[in-house]
């Protein structure tokens, strides 16, 4: 999925609140470490098993407002949020925990995502179909050890 830039607060506001998780990559033009850190972020997001989240920039200098109210305090800044709530986050261009957070927010997104409905439903195992170990009743004494 590729990333999308936000281009107003009003739009930061609405992003922040979706239902769906996503994360934002707060950065400045003269930010040499955003410059670096940038293309690894879009590589991570055209990963599939990173779908369930979205990816978004946010250009600080354009709207300042925003990282003012995100809190903002080293640059990049990777946050995560759903349902207008942070709810993780990576300061600067390291990729191993920007990764690692990704990875994280990704499952969340998944597992909050609706199961596809053309699966069939996993049928419950029959009593036929139970171990064999479980329908043995398990020995209450153990037998002496035999004496050489």
């Amino acid at each position: 999925m590729p990333v999308t830039s936000i281009a107003s607060f009003d739009e930061f506001m609405k992003v922040i609140n979706s239902p769906t998780p996503i994360i934002i990559d707060f950065w400045a033009p003269w930010c040499g470490p955003c410059k670096v850190i940038s293309p690894i972020f879009e590589k991570l997001s055209d990963k599939s098993e990173h779908a369930a989240l979205k990816f978004y920039k946010l250009d600080t200098d354009d709207i300042e407002r925003a990282m003012i109210e995100a809190g903002v305090r080293v640059m990049p800044s990777f946050f995560v949020y759903q349902d207008g709530n942070k709810i993780g986050e990576s300061a600067g261009a390291l990729p191993t925990p920007l990764a690692a957070l990704i990875a994280k927010h990704s499952k969340v997104g998944a597992a909050a995502a609706p199961a596809p409905t053309d699966a069939p439903a996993a049928a419950a195992p029959t009593p036929t179909e139970a171990p064999a170990a479980a329908a043995a009743p398990a020995p209450t004494e153990a037998a002496p050890a035999e004496k050489l």
